[in-house]
C-alpha cells in the first residue's frame, strides 16, 4: 500500500505557501496512527525549509488528561515572537487563543537521559518559564471538523507563539495558580488551577522521548508550551489580547 503521508504533506505545503486551506474530505482516514501524523509534521518540515538539520527550538505538547495521550508539535521559529507581538501583517485562517505557561530546559538531554526521567524529577531540567499565548490555526477548510490525526499532522493546529519575559523557574502550587485573558474590549475572562495536567513539568518526559525518539539530543535552551488554562476562546482580527499568569507575568499580541 502507498504511504498516505506524501499525500497529506502535500496538501499541507501547498496550504502553507499559498496561504489557502486545504480540503481534508479526501484525506480522512488515510492516516493510520500518531506515526503517520508526526512523519507528515516531518515532511512538512522539510518542504517549507523550517530546522534544516537542528532540533527545533520550540514545541508545543499536551493533552486533555494524564491518562490520555500526549501529542507534540514542533513550532517554526518564523511564527514564534517575543511580546507584545504585532500580528497585524500575519495571515491566519483562524484565530483561537490558548494562554498556556512556557518551559525552558536548562541542559540538554540525550535520549538516554529522557529514557531515565521521572515526572517527579522532570522539574530539575527546567531553568525558566513564562507566559505565552498561541494562536491556534487551521490549514484545513475543516478546521472545526477535520480529523484528530489530521490536526495533529498540521502542528497539532499551530498558528503562532508568543512568549512573554522569562523568569527563574520554581516551585508552585499550581492548583492555585490564576489565568486571566482579555481579548479585546471584552472583560478579562479568570481561569484558576485549569492546566489539564495539573502541572506543566509533568509532561516533559513524555515529550522528551518523543524528541529524542530518533536518536537526537534535545539542546540546552529548548522551549516547549504546556496545554491551555482557558480552552479555546475566540478571537478576531483587530482585537489585542492579553494573559496574565499571576506572580508569573504577562504576555500580549495585537491581531
Amino acid at each position: 500500500m502507498t504511504s498516505p503521508v506524501p499525500a497529506v504533506a502535500a496538501a499541507l505545503v501547498q496550504a502553507h505557501r499559498t496561504q489557502r486551506p486545504a480540503d481534508a474530505v479526501p484525506l480522512e482516514g488515510l492516516l493510520q496512527g500518531a506515526g503517520d501524523a508526526y512523519a507528515v509534521q516531518d515532511e512538512v518540515a522539510r518542504a517549507c525549509g523550517w530546522f534544516g538539520n537542528a532540533v527545533p527550538q520550540y514545541w508545543k505538547s499536551g493533552g486533555p488528561a494524564r491518562d490520555a495521550a500526549l501529542t507534540h508539535a514542533p513550532l517554526p521559529p518564523q511564527h514564534v515572537w517575543p511580546s507584545p507581538a504585532d500580528a497585524r501583517s500575519a495571515h491566519f485562517n483562524l484565530r483561537l487563543i490558548e494562554a498556556e505557561v512556557a518551559l525552558r530546559l536548562a541542559r540538554a538531554v540525550t535520549p538516554q537521559d529522557a529514557a531515565a526521567l521521572t515526572h517527579e524529577g522532570a522539574a530539575t531540567l527546567v531553568e525558566a518559564m513564562t507566559v505565552s499565548i498561541e494562536i491556534v490555526d487551521s490549514r484545513w477548510q475543516q478546521a472545526r471538523s477535520a480529523g484528530a490525526l489530521l490536526k495533529l499532522a498540521d502542528l497539532q493546529s499551530h498558528g503562532a507563539l508568543v512568549l512573554g519575559e522569562w523568569q527563574a523557574f520554581a516551585a508552585r502550587d499550581w492548583n492555585a495558580q490564576t489565568c486571566s485573558v482579555q481579548i479585546g474590549d471584552a472583560p478579562a475572562q479568570v481561569f484558576r488551577g485549569s492546566q489539564s495536567l495539573g502541572d506543566p513539568a509533568w509532561l516533559l518526559p513524555i515529550w522528551l522521548r518523543h524528541v529524542t525518539r530518533q536518536g537526537a539530543t534535545v539542546p540546552r535552551g529548548t522551549v516547549v508550551t504546556t496545554g491551555t488554562w482557558c480552552g479555546l476562546l475566540e478571537a478576531k482580527a483587530g482585537d489585542r489580547v492579553r494573559a496574565v499568569f499571576e506572580g508569573i507575568g504577562a504576555a500580549e499580541v495585537q491581531l
